[in-house]
């Protein structure tokens, strides 16, 4: 008697919360526990006290990060597992962050209530996700909120070391001058690094920042 033949595991952003909770279910913390360098190099667009969203924050390294710098800190994440882990490091931490668990599109997006965004490595977003993402982004800004993104460009898929495997999830300058035109771009470049962010970004890394507040 064969035995059946076994169901291979969904592809990648086939199943999202599932591909992360697979993820997250690992020791540890996938993408470690200190802020993207990025993020932390521009986080002073921010005053103590002001309001800020974490995007797709995972295991919590930069929501908590943004806490402890006297932030109130909104953060949402698809996968359970994941927030599950942000919540004890926060706890540990001894911040709050009001987490949710949820994805990009049934994410509530108040209107004009953040100063801040994070958008660290949001790049699960297929081209039409990407677009609804975005305009959800500005919305939730306040006029004079700040947005600070960090992705890979497709350079990223010769290095291997981190980010997805699909050429449409990559970002580049034109593309987001294009998707956040009617923001004002404060800082926007293209550059390599290499990262250390645990076993999920580890290595050199062609990467974009961008730094753009509502007008």
């Amino acid at each position: 008697m064969s035995l059946p033949t076994p169901t291979p595991p969904p592809a990648p952003f086939t199943d999202p919360a599932g591909t992360w909770n697979r993820r997250f279910e690992a020791p540890g913390f996938v993408f470690g526990t200190a802020p993207n360098a990025w993020l932390r190099d521009h986080a002073a667009q921010w005053q103590p006290g002001q309001r800020v969203l974490s995007v797709a924050d995972g295991e919590g390294r930069n929501s908590v990060w943004l806490a402890r710098q006297g932030l109130q800190v909104d953060a949402f994440d698809i996968a359970q597992v994941g927030v599950t882990k942000a919540r004890t490091l926060a706890t540990d931490a001894g911040v709050a962050v009001n987490f949710s668990v949820c994805d990009c599109d049934a994410y509530p997006w108040p209107d004009a209530a953040f100063d801040g965004v994070a958008a660290i490595f949001i790049q699960f977003a297929d081209p039409a996700l990407r677009t609804r993402l975005f305009a959800n982004i500005v919305r939730c800004l306040r006029p004079g909120g700040t947005l600070v993104l960090q992705g890979y460009t497709p350079q990223q898929l010769e290095y291997r070391t981190g980010g997805p495997s699909i050429l449409s999830h990559l970002y580049t300058e034109p593309l987001l001058r294009a998707a956040f035109a009617d923001l004002e771009i404060i800082e926007l470049q293209e550059y390599e690094a290499v990262l250390d962010e645990g076993a999920g970004h580890s290595g050199r890394s062609a990467l974009v920042g961008m730094v753009a507040r509502r007008r």
